[in-house]
Order: C-alpha cells, then structure tokens, then sequence
C-alpha cells in the first residue's frame, strides 16, 4: 500500500531530493508515529501525514503529523530547543545519509510521554533587536500562564503573558508602559469583555515541542522562517486537556497585559477573574495564534 505521506517543496528543499523521495517510498518512513502535534498514533499507510522538520544551528529533527493536525514544513527553533526534544524522545536516529542544508537531521521515532501540569513559567524578556518588537529595561522577564478559558460555551487552550516590568518603547527615554501599545501595532487587538475567540493573528504561532510549550513565533521582519517573540528557558509542562482543547482548534489563544493587571492565578477559575478585571480596565490585548509543533 503507497505511504500517504505530505513532503512539502519546503522540506524536499533542506533534505535534498533523494531523502525525500526515499521517505514517499517508505524506505526510511516510520510504520507508525505518535504525531508531533496531538502525541496520537499515525499511520502513514492509513492516513495522510505530514512531515515536519524542525531546524537548529548545527542539528534537525523530522518529525511526522496527522494532516490534519499540522502542513508539511520547516521550522525554525534555537538548537537548545531541538536537543531538548531530541532527548525527549527514546530511540532516535541519525537519518541514513541525509543532510538539511543547515544541518544534519534526525529522525522522531514513536514514544508516548505523558508529564504533569505546570502552568506557568517566568522567562527573561528579550532586548530589541531586529527579532524583538519591544525593549525591557534591566531585563525584566515575561510571566507566562497556560490555562483553559471557557469562551461561548466552549474550552479554548490560552497563553496569558504579563511582564514584571514596565516595557518601554524602542529608543525611548520615558518610564512609560508601552507593552499594549506596541503588540497592538503587532495585530493584537484590545477587548474590553471576554465573550468570543479572538480572530487569528497571521504570521504569528505557538511552538509545542513533543507536546510541551517552547515558544511563541512571529513573522520574521527581514523575511523568511518565524523567529521567537518569547521563548522558554526549559519547556513548558502543559496539561492533557489543554493539549486537546489545542489539538481541537488548531489554535491557541494569547491574552497580554501590562504589568500588575493579572498576577500569578493558582487556579483556572481565579486566571479567568484575572482576565475579566483586566478586560474590563482597557488593560488586555488579545488574538489567536495558530499551532506548530514537534
């Protein structure tokens, strides 16, 4: 039975076309994965996959997805990340002659991993650059919440990011608080009550690395793959159900504030309080991200 495997033109081009067409044979396809995005089985020879490789600085990791859970692509992820993931995963193995253009890769073999919930995480704030929308005086760090917020009669997968800090504009002098101000000439957009799903914000997404949370992506501004806007300094635990409240809508919604408007919620219920109050005080921009993952 012919693989029903998705090469995208984008990944045929870091891999070279003789590993390509070795994969569409099933020469060195898996048998059977547990898809990079919702941590299922896949079977190539019954359902249509996705390959995925996923690009460091010196190494690459393919991975394999439901089509219907992630396209074929490339991704951009620091090399930390990758080895992360790579360690992550038992059984790896160096792909038989084959070389991205960047790097050599390796290729996910299947392995369930279940971990425990730990909802947030505290990262430093990178300083401008090109990469970066947004300076942070004296490196204050992002505080970043993943939690389950019920929208219109139905669950939705949320990131909420507060800074710990005022964030001031690039260039600019003043102790002002430029965070909102900045992400909204981003494409987030204010709310003043949480009723429906925002609209998806293109360009941008979230990175679930073997079903943890390594960053939040956005549109490269001198062109080419996504580059962090915030990433995490060791992965992100997330919980079952918000991995499939993800896997569900394709998307992930990201709520931000300025500093002091949502403070560290132990609880769901109390996040969502948090959410409200900070919506009704003009202080809440929000917009929907959607998935990429390994």
């Amino acid at each position: 039975m012919p693989r029903m495997l998705d090469v995208s033109n984008e990944v045929r081009a870091e891999i070279g076309d003789e590993e390509a067409d070795r994969l569409l044979a099933g020469d060195s396809a898996p048998g059977g994965y547990d898809c990079t995005s919702c941590r299922t089985p896949g079977d190539p020879e019954q359902e249509r996959t996705s390959t995925v490789l996923f690009v460091g600085d010196e190494t690459a990791v393919l991975a394999f997805a439901h089509s219907t859970c992630l396209p074929s692509q490339v991704v951009q992820v620091t090399e930390e990340q990758l080895q992360s993931a790579a360690r992550s995963i038992s059984g790896y193995a160096t792909a038989s002659s084959a070389h991205a253009q960047h790097a050599q890769y390796v290729q996910a073999a299947q392995h369930p991993q279940t971990a425990p919930a730990a909802p947030y995480q505290e990262t430093p704030a990178p300083h401008h650059h090109s990469e970066a929308p947004y300076i942070v005086p004296e490196q204050a760090v992002l505080g970043v919440t993943s939690g389950l917020v019920l929208l219109a009669g139905e669950l939705h997968p949320a990131l909420v990011v507060e800074p710990t800090a005022p964030v001031a504009r690039p260039g600019s002098l003043g102790a002002g608080d430029d965070f909102l101000p900045l992400l909204i000439e981003q494409g987030f957009m204010p709310v003043t009550e949480l009723s429906t799903a925002p609209a998806v914000l293109h360009g941008w997404s979230v990175l679930l690395a073997v079903g943890q949370l390594h960053a939040v992506l956005q549109p490269n501004p001198n062109g080419g793959q996504p580059v962090a806007w915030w990433q995490a300094h060791q992965p992100l635990q997330v919980t079952e159900g918000w991995r499939a409240a993800a896997n569900k809508h394709q998307q992930v919604l990201l709520f931000a504030a300025p500093v002091g408007s949502i403070g560290r919620q132990p609880r769901e219920d109390l996040l969502r309080d948090a959410l409200d109050r900070a919506a009704a005080n003009g202080r809440l921009v929000t917009a929907a991200l959607p998935l990429a993952g390994l």
